[in-house]
């Protein structure tokens, strides 16, 4: 190997000294980006609300087709639920044409359908009524002040006594916005906790949350600007916020971590800050980029609602990187040798002897590396065991808690009409040339059509096809007799999609299409269903491709990326048996079972496998620089486990906790992303990180850093340090090669 004086200090050393010692620039330069973007964000960014496009398929056509061929078909429909004690609702006649004519003269509001003159609109016993609005775009994105004025436009309703409440998705307007604020003061407050108890420096606590809240803040107002722009789901920010304040804290710690080790072994302090940089600081950016090619493999699936998740979820962490390769580097240049002068107790760097826990930990798996593999994989087959009997959809509002405005009108809907008058299925016909011009062939399909849409089992109702102005389209209404996140009524659409209406179209030259928010959300299902293994197969074989580039060992790679999808496998079966089964969801605030979120496992399968590669990345990195400098294989094992073991503890416990405390969240798609995440990342640094990783790197010895000359070769060689950079930090600890009396 070169000497570190042979070769000079690489890019990312020369970056780390000059960032410490000109910290001031750095600083101002972060603050000035904050406040700018925060600035612009304020005057142009945009809002976010869920939005559904699928072009190309059956739903979107028809939803098409109607804009084309009707009025007042347009935009986003939600409906206004009303409900009377006294009577029915026909006794509240003037009032109801009141807030039909106030609702109309709102802005963004293309027409309201009056229920007293609209067939089914009004329920069998007389005293529930809704009345369908249709905005301009989705109201769950309009500002909080627009709700205020439905309120004033329906508040001669009130007035007679009528109750009325807000369904899905206006009644998300209704949704109090401060739980996502409250879950990142608990997460920073734990923060705080497991930082001051695990290393017991002030400085060097504040520091890895100061540099996350600034990196999270600049870029959630940089995923504001961009939503001024471009489609973002409600979703978008608290994912954002989730990753960017747990890998924020994760990437600053590490760096502090290995800073403060160097100051102990003596090195001169903006010395050491290029050293950290050039060593942390490259496994920081390696993990950054395996987490945002994680995210950014959802682009892959061809729908803009997953890859704009991916894209806000991959922001905030590549912001928490480029914030800690140089807003970190900058702080502790200011703080230099002062990081350890306020403390609780005794700061802890690294370990230092075969005393500690983590290094007598190392031994004992060096031990018996097959019981602690076979033990570890056993764990995750049981909690792998729910995966199997996963189902895929979308959580209404029935499961949303009883307090919110939507989950009242849902509970009126299926009161008055039936559970599947809250997802009525739209099937609209586009009729031939013939049919257009010739009214009994019209009449003729639309009863042969009503006629075979009533004899599908589970159809309630079917409303007789009624024509557009232009005669082109044939328009009816189905209605489940379940509701929309039965497992029935989404068999029903693909019944009626795939049999009842190209069966009861054949042969008369009309082309049938099944649209509206529950066929949306049920194709959106199927379309992701059908390119999960795709992300997969994406997002692992690049993940491989990276590591075995970075790491210069198949076997490392392959081990990584097996590992990470029994990870992946345990984390989805704890969502399944919570949420789908039951298993205390009522401890997080759900009322009912519910399937999950037709978006939740791709999401889930970026962000776990990318944040499972971070501890990888951590761990691997460390045992390298040993490997590198002694060339043995069970010492650079043992040495690099206890030399990461506790800051991958404390970092895993603060992850843990911010992304539990997002449970606190209305939305139920959040809490089972909220739960995963946390689960996984409790899995990955105890059973991966501490059983399964060095028990299986021991077993397989030097077949670890085997590398064929001819892939060697082939292979890019991405170091920005140089061939020096396992020299230039000094690896803690004794030798432990004698924990098993043998050199591998």
């Amino acid at each position: 190997m070169n000497s570190p004086s042979a070769v000079g200090p690489g890019l990312l050393h020369r970056s780390g000294r000059w960032c410490a010692r000109h910290a001031w620039r750095v600083v101002a330069l972060w603050v000035l980006l904050l406040v700018g973007l925060g600035a612009a964000n304020h005057q142009w960014g945009g809002t976010f609300a869920d939005s559904f496009s699928l072009p190309g398929t059956s739903t979107q056509t028809g939803a098409d087709l109607l804009k084309a061929h009707t009025t007042g078909s347009g935009g986003t429909a939600a409906p206004i639920v009303i409900t009377t004690d006294r009577g029915t609702v026909t006794g509240h006649r003037a009032a109801i044409g009141s807030a039909v004519d106030n609702l109309e003269r709102l802005p963004d509001v293309l027409s309201v359908t009056d229920p007293l003159t609209t067939p089914g609109a009004v329920s069998a016993n007389g005293a529930t009524a809704q009345l369908t609005v249709r905005f301009s775009g989705n109201p769950a994105a309009f500002d909080p002040s627009y709700l205020a004025e439905v309120d004033t436009a329906v508040q001669p309703l009130r007035a007679d006594g009528v109750t009325v409440e807000y369904g899905a998705p206006l009644g998300q307007l209704a949704t109090p916005k401060s739980a996502d604020r409250t879950s990142e003061a608990i997460g920073l407050a734990v923060a705080v906790l497991v930082l001051l108890i695990g290393f017991g420096s002030v400085a060097a606590t504040g520091l890895p949350l100061l540099t996350a809240v600034i990196g999270l803040a600049v870029s959630l107002a940089g995923l504001g600007l961009l939503a001024g722009h471009f489609d973002f789901a409600q979703a978008a920010p608290t994912l954002a916020a989730m990753m960017g304040l747990g890998v924020g804290i994760d990437y600053a710690l590490f760096l502090t971590t290995r800073y403060r080790a160097l100051l102990h072994d003596g090195t001169e302090p903006a010395e050491a800050v290029g050293r950290t940089v050039a060593t942390s600081g490259r496994s920081v950016l390696v993990a950054a980029v395996t987490v945002a090619m994680a995210l950014g493999g959802l682009c892959v699936s061809g729908v803009g609602f997953i890859g704009a998740l991916g894209v806000a979820a991959g922001l905030g962490v590549v912001v928490a990187a480029a914030a800690s390769v140089t807003l970190t580097p900058a702080l502790l240049g200011l703080l230099g040798r002062r990081i350890d002068r306020f403390h609780v107790r005794t700061p802890v760097a690294e370990p230092t002897g075969e005393s500690d826990v983590w290094h007598r930990w190392a031994v004992k798996v060096s031990r018996r590396p097959w019981l602690f593999l076979v033990g570890g994989l056993l764990v995750l087959g049981v909690l792998s065991v729910p995966v199997a009997s996963m189902q895929l959809g979308h959580v209404d509002a029935g499961a949303q808690p009883t307090t919110r405005t939507d989950r009242r009108a849902y509970d009126l809907i299926t009161e008055g009409f039936g559970p599947g008058a809250n997802g009525p299925i739209t099937v609209v016909t586009h009729l031939d040339s013939r049919q257009v011009a010739d009214e009994t062939a019209r009449r003729e399909l639309a009863d042969s059509l009503r006629h075979a849409l009533t004899a599908v089992p589970g159809v309630a109702s079917v409303t007789p096809p009624a024509t557009s102005p232009d005669n082109v389209l044939l328009i009816t209404t189905v209605t489940p007799t379940t509701g929309p996140q039965d497992t029935a009524t989404a068999d029903l659409i693909h019944t009626l999609q795939d049999d009842t209406v190209p069966s009861a179209l054949a042969g008369t030259g009309a082309t049938g299409y099944l649209t509206g928010t529950t066929a949306a959300t049920q194709t959106f299902t199927d379309t992701l269903t059908a390119k999960l293994p795709l992300i997969i197969g994406v997002v692992v074989g690049a993940a491989f491709l990276l590591l075995l580039t970075v790491f210069r060992s198949p076997l490392v790679a392959l081990k990584a990326a097996v590992l990470n999808l029994f990870s992946i496998a345990a984390a989805y079966g704890v969502v399944v048996a919570v949420f789908q089964w039951g298993w205390g969801s009522a401890l997080f605030g759900l009322t009912e079972k519910v399937p999950v979120e037709s978006y939740v496992p791709m999401m889930m399968f970026a962000i776990v496998f990318g944040l499972s590669m971070d501890y990888e990345v951590f761990l691997l990195s460390r045992i390298r620089e040993t490997w590198l400098r002694h060339g043995d294989n069970h010492l650079a094992v043992a040495t690099g486990l206890a030399a990461t073991a506790r800051v991958i503890t404390c970092a895993a416990l603060i992850m843990t906790s911010v992304f539990l405390a997002f449970l606190l969240s209305t939305n139920v798609a959040v809490k089972m992303l909220a739960l995963g995440l946390g689960v996984s990342v409790v899995i990955d640094a105890t059973v991966v990180r501490l059983l399964l990783v060095p028990s299986s790197m021991y077993l397989f010895g030097r077949a670890n850093w085997w590398l064929p000359g001819r892939l060697d070769r082939l292979l890019p060689h991405f170091d920005p340090e140089g061939p020096t950079a396992a020299e230039t930090t000094s690896v803690p600890g004794p030798a432990l090669a004698s924990t098993r009396g043998e050199r591998r």
